[in-house]
């Protein structure tokens, strides 16, 4: 029996979806963890950080992950039941300048073939993990190229990972909402 849930939540910057997130987890049942994938480069993302610590839990396990969470999938999901990642934005922010250099198209595919990896790692487990990430397609075309790859990037592992969860949630304006079971579905079109 498939006991794994896969939950994403996504939204603006400062739209409420972490708080949410934490909320959400924390009415689970069982051993929970946080993955934290935030690197910090300076004093505002270490206040950022600091906020987010002192609302979680103190019986919560917190990983921290900025890279290369494939490896970290054994030892978190033997110790978890629920699992809350904050945020794909951040890690993945972390996977392209990783792979600075990179051909676009390879950037794109190796993170989607990661995400997919640590997906299943999750449903295997029958752990439950909530994703946060940001919804970064509603602004203008950014001017720099590696932003407009970024944008594309997120983008990619959102509808990705909205397409293999369970649920999905949008917050706006720190009201969340349900989305996926309202989506509407169009008949295939065959040319």
């Amino acid at each position: 029996m498939d006991t794994s849930k896969i939950i994403l939540v996504t939204g603006g910057a400062r739209s409420g979806k972490s708080a949410f997130a934490e909320r959400y987890a924390a009415a689970l049942p069982g051993r929970h963890a946080y993955v934290a994938t935030a690197c910090i480069f300076d004093e505002e993302m270490a206040q950022r950080v600091a906020i987010h610590r002192q609302r979680r839990p103190a019986s919560w396990q917190t990983w921290e992950i900025p890279k290369n969470l494939p490896a970290s999938m054994v030892p978190l999901c033997q110790t978890s039941d629920v699992v809350l990642v904050d945020c794909l934005t951040l890690y993945f922010s972390n996977y392209l300048f990783a792979h600075d250099g990179e051909d676009d198209e390879a950037i794109i595919d190796g993170a989607l073939a990661e995400l997919t990896a640590v997906m299943a790692a999750f449903r295997r487990a029958g752990v439950t993990v909530i994703f946060v990430t940001n919804e970064l397609g509603c602004g203008i075309v950014p001017m720099e190229h590696v932003s407009r790859l970024y944008r594309d990037l997120i983008g990619k592992i959102n509808q990705a990972a909205a397409a293999e969860a369970d649920e999905v949630y949008v917050s706006v304006c720190g009201i969340t909402t349900e989305i996926k079971h309202q989506a509407v579905c169009l008949p295939e079109v065959k040319l």
